[in-house]
């Protein structure tokens, strides 16, 4: 069967999945709602999404992009549950937007936009890893200060 051919998918497949593992591990380590499972979940669906509606869209770009526009808003739905407010803090929008970036490598990746999901997911995980908030919780204090 020409139509058949399930080792491209599972080749980009497999590279949405371990592009979001790095962002997956350190969401985990932080003890985050969303981890392991997660990101790499959201990175394959992303892909499969599309992937999936390629052959029937393969002349039509306004049809690829509509696929894409639904694959957007679902994820940023997907995201919204991770976000909480208590009281006057809201917690996980990091987690929601490293989650949306997530779906963005998939995204890219079954578009064939490799080096777009290769630079997506490492500034996500370099800036999850690196990039301290500045924000001062009540009752504490920046270390520098008296």
């Amino acid at each position: 069967m020409d139509s058949f051919q399930i080792l491209p998918h599972l080749a980009a497949l497999g590279a949405a999945y371990a592009l979001a593992l790095p962002i997956a591990w350190d969401r985990e380590q932080g003890d985050r709602s969303a981890g392991l499972r997660t990101f790499p979940l959201v990175a394959i669906a992303a892909c499969g999404f599309i992937q999936a509606a390629e052959s029937l869209l393969v002349n039509s770009p306004e049809g690829i992009a509509r696929i894409l526009e639904g694959v957007i808003t679902g994820i940023g739905f997907i995201g919204g549950g991770a976000i909480l407010k208590t009281g006057a803090t809201v917690h996980g929008t990091a987690t929601a937007a490293s989650l949306w970036a997530t779906g963005a490598v998939g995204a890219a990746v079954a578009l064939g936009s490799y080096d777009v999901a290769i630079a997506i997911a490492l500034m996500t995980f370099v800036t999850l890893k690196f990039i301290t908030p500045f924000k001062v919780e009540e009752g504490k204090e920046h270390a520098g200060e008296a």
